[in-house]
């Protein structure tokens, strides 16, 4: 007889329940890491969470590789980053078919981190700096990867990484200070479309800390993430990091103690010790005995991941996806996909009329990446590579140089060579040739000219037999440092040491700076002087410079600064002067700046995967309008930046949305080949809406692509509001001459704030202009419209301290292990405000703080150096999650009043105000 939890005519809670029942405790255990163990008496084969699909499947070899993610946004068409999903999940079901235990179906994508500094390592993998446009397309993407079946997963898409985790420095150390406006307005909007929508079905913690709480810990996996999904959602960590509760964050003293809390937060399945089990299954069984877990807590992360399962039709006779197989892993139908998508991604930056090209014969390309196609860490195997070079000779002649400098290394011993054979690098009698390649940042690599392949080390030997910097930990990059007379010596980026010369000759990592080797280092073969030849003589130079994504930036590392590498810069601006007709192609997975602004014609795109050559040459020729847009704002210095670790985007004016400077390009910028004109904007509300339409008309001699953008502002208001904020989008194609009237509907919900004082949102009674045009910036009408809403009281009684309006030299901390936040103090004179307190009728005041050493709290009106003292709080010394109340008399002070909450001392930690007692 079937049991019942294979009958797919019973509903899966139903289903779930069965199999639990069936399960020992021990059984149960064994589901709670990543590599799920069998239970062979019910028939229930192994399951692993984990592939990584993030623009196509990766990792397991070769398979379609699509644009990097934030190149698909860039695109600014969810239809499109929808299909690009759905042939991804398309080869992830081949490669599972023929290797169930190496291909799971749980993937981990797509990432939803809103872009909120470009500097961040892991920046080409998100979508857009605007929280609601990383919604649209993290909900396209995982649409497209769940499959259609209703009821039946392709595969199971996994959010990426929750909660505030922009930066890769110190990254499972620092804590997030996130606000609650930037929380509830800026971080979770991003994660809550596609999980409400059941497209996103799994997520991901992150390795950081949030207001000094393990993500892996937070309250907000049940609170919010499991509130919005309309099934049961998973939780799974990210790779060891819960061996990082009780080692690097030092959270809780016991890993058992640790699991346990994890369990209880809402983690249900661990990622730690790859597929070595066993220790993390002896720590949860060692909480269960200690009582740090019942059984009930193992029976909800079970169902959590058990559900998935069932979703994903492995308990079902059969499922609409089982016929998929090989035939589509790279097939024709995807390559053309991979093609689309790479053009419709390119953004037009600047063009001084140069472009599209016309007439042109001869094109001189020229760049590291004018003939390299590079992988990132999360990008699949190329099954081939178009390359900017090979796109255009398809069109034309071209010539072709990388543009790097030829140099020669030489110690006081003598020169340094290559071993033809790919062996150790030695000083010898014989003088050998390197190519030097600048990746920014600082970071060179070098490619031994007799073997063709780069400098990397080999336990602590340097030799030169690999195809480029690679691999998780990047063994093929350099940083040069001064020494005298015109010496340098080399410093191994991925181990800090420096590189000698032993007694043999042979170059090897030292530890001691002193012991480096001192090089000459001679240029044989200038890459500027050579570009600049070639250019000369073609009709056209196409220069394409970029980052490589595996160096200055990536998982476990930020970049420092924005600019373009200086030897590639260098080019760009002798490659101009030799040849006004000049296009520069940007390939980069961030925003970029750099020195020479005459170029005429300035491209970007991600690295665009198989397809990129192709399409570069349809846009450059004009056979496509270039689409995209920019889905970040590009600064012109990293000195426009906050702090990396600043996430308080409003404090902080960070983001378009805050943003007071004049950028480089501004969010949604991106020109066109024709020219397009707005006209008649009408905005009403009706009801519950508002509703805008303008007619957008393509004025140019060719027909284009224009994405029109709706923006809002609101005037008046009780806290600081954004400048612009994206509210909606069109893509229309446009004939010469034609006119298309495009709309939006906006629920006025939409226009809400997080009211700090009352946690929940609000739209407050206000006028409000609506802007439509071609970028945050570039916003061609405009037209007010008011909103009948809510005026925010006066705040009285009990104020917690997290709750407040602004704050200086504060730090958001944990108020318990388990929830809540509060503030501590950096600095003495650290303050915290709350506007408009009613202090009517209140005598007393009662102050719940605590201190390890100690401290003072007084409470000022108006201002926090010279505004009257109200009260005065003495904080004893306490633990670190020990609070004490304090009752403190108030001035007399009747009526609505600012309060700051001044800090004494550094060190204090302050979790409410309450004025209720006396009042």
């Amino acid at each position: 007889m079937q049991e019942p939890f294979r009958d797919p005519a019973i509903p899966i809670p139903d289903r779930i329940d069965d199999l639990v029942r069936r399960l020992t405790l021990e059984e149960k255990v064994g589901l709670l890491h990543q590599y799920q163990a069998p239970v062979e008496r019910l028939g229930l084969g192994a399951f692993r969470t984990g592939t990584e699909a993030l623009h196509g499947l990766a990792w397991l070899g070769p398979a379609t590789v699509f644009p990097q993610a934030v190149g698909l946004a860039s695109t600014w068409d969810p239809d499109l980053v929808r299909r690009v999903g759905e042939a991804t999940s398309d080869e992830v079901l081949a490669f599972h078919h023929k290797d169930p235990a190496g291909a799971g179906r749980n993937v981990w994508a797509p990432v939803v981190n809103p872009l909120r500094d470009p500097r961040w390592g892991r920046n080409e993998e998100g979508y857009s700096e605007d929280p609601w446009l990383t919604g649209v397309m993290a909900t396209a993407y995982a649409r497209g990867l769940r499959g259609s079946a209703p009821e039946v997963l392709k595969t199971a898409p996994t959010l990426k990484h929750f909660l505030a985790y922009n930066n890769e420095t110190d990254r499972c150390t620092t804590s997030s200070n996130l606000p609650p406006r930037v929380l509830h307005e800026y971080e979770l909007p991003a994660f809550r479309p596609p999980i409400e929508a059941g497209v996103a079905v799994a997520v991901m913690p992150s390795y950081n800390l949030v207001n000094g709480r393990p993500a892996h810990l937070s309250p907000l996996i049940g609170e919010a993430l499991r509130a919005w999904a309309p099934d049961e959602l998973l939780v799974v960590s990210d790779a060891y990091a819960p061996g990082n509760l009780t080692a690097l964050q030092g959270y809780h003293d016991t890993l058992p103690e640790a699991y346990a809390h994890a369990i209880k937060a809402g983690l249900d399945s661990f990622t730690q010790d790859d597929d070595r089990s066993e220790a993390t299954l002896g720590h949860l069984r060692d909480a269960l005995s200690q009582g740090l877990l019942a059984e009930e807590d193992v029976d909800q992360a079970v169902r959590h991941a058990l559900s998935i399962r069932f979703r994903l039709g492995e308990f079902d006779p059969a499922t609409p996806y089982d016929d998929i197989s090989d035939n589509v892993v790279n097939c024709p139908e995807h390559q053309a996909l991979a093609r689309e998508a790479a053009r419709r991604s390119f953004v037009l930056l600047k063009n001084d009329g140069l472009l599209p090209l016309d007439g042109v014969t001869k094109v001189a390309v020229i760049g590291q990446l004018g003939d390299a196609l590079l992988e990132d860490w999360y990008s699949g195997t190329l099954p081939y590579a178009v390359t900017a070079r090979q796109g255009l000779g398809e069109r034309c002649e071209t010539v072709f140089c990388e543009a790097v400098d030829r140099v020669t290394l030489t110690a006081e011993a003598g020169p340094v060579a290559a071993d033809p054979a790919g062996g150790p690098l030695r000083v010898s009698s014989e003088t050998g040739a390197f190519d030097l390649f600048d990746w920014g940042g600082g970071a060179y690599a070098l490619r031994a000219v007799a073997t063709g392949r780069f400098v990397s080390v080999d336990g602590v030997t340097l030799v030169n037999d690999q195809p480029g910097p690679n691999g998780w930990e990047v063994r093929q990059t350099f940083r040069m440092e001064e020494r005298p007379r015109g010496t340098l010596a080399l410093r191994h980026i991925s181990t800090g040491c420096y590189v000698g010369a032993g007694d043999d000759g042979v170059l090897r990592l030292v530890d001691d700076a002193d012991q480096a080797v001192w090089l000459a280092m001679d240029v044989v073969r200038s890459g500027t002087d050579q570009a600049a030849r070639l250019a000369a003589a073609a009709d056209v130079a196409v220069v394409v410079v970029g980052d490589h994504p595996l160096v200055n930036g990536r998982e476990t590392e930020d970049r420092m600064t924005l600019a373009l590498a200086p030897g590639q810069d260098a080019v760009v601006r002798a490659v101009r002067k030799a040849n006004p007709r000049t296009v520069m192609v940007i390939t980069s997975g961030y925003p970029l700046t750099w020195t020479d602004d005459e170029v005429p014609a300035v491209l970007w795109s991600a690295h665009g995967g198989q397809e990129y050559g192709h399409a570069l040459a349809e846009v450059l020729f004009g056979d496509a309008d270039p689409e995209g847009r920019l889905t970040q704002t590009w600064y012109r210095s990293e000195q426009e930046l906050p702090d990396l670790l600043d996430y308080d985007i409003i404090a902080s004016d960070a983001t378009y949305l805050y943003f007071r400077g004049v950028p480089l390009h501004p969010f949604g910028h991106g020109l066109s080949y024709t020219t397009f004109e707005y006209a008649d904007l009408r905005v009403q509300r009706d009801g519950d809406l508002v509703r805008a339409r303008v007619t957008v008309t393509n004025t140019g001699p060719r027909p284009g692509v224009e994405v029109v953008q709706f923006y809002t502002h609101q005037q008046r208001s009780r806290v600081k509001q954004p400048l612009r904020r994206l509210r909606g989008f069109e893509k229309v194609r446009l004939a010469p001459g034609e006119s298309r009237a495009v709309s939006l509907t906006l629920p006025v919900s939409e226009l809400a704030f997080w009211d700090v004082t009352r946690s929940r949102f609000v739209v407050e009674s206000a006028p409000h202009q609506l802007m439509v045009g071609r970028s945050a910036t570039d916003l061609r009408l405009s037209a007010r419209f008011e909103v009948d809403g809510e005026t925010v009281p006066p705040q009285s009684g009990l104020l917690r301290a997290a709750a407040h309006d602004e704050y200086d030299a504060i730090t958001f901390v944990d108020e318990t292990k388990v929830d809540g936040d509060a503030v501590r103090s950096d600095a003495e004179g650290a303050w915290i405000l709350f506007r408009q307190v009613d202090l009517s009728g209140a005598t007393t005041c009662v102050a719940t703080a605590g201190s390890v050493e100690g401290g003072m709290i007084t409470l000022r009106r108006g201002d926090p150096l010279y505004g009257e003292a109200l009260a005065t709080f003495p904080v004893p010394r306490t633990g670190r999650y020990a609070y004490h109340a304090v009752t403190a008399s108030l001035a007399a002070a009747d009526g609505v009043h600012d309060l700051y909450a001044v800090f004494e001392n550094d060190g204090v930690t302050l979790t409410r105000l309450d004025f209720g007692a006396g009042a």
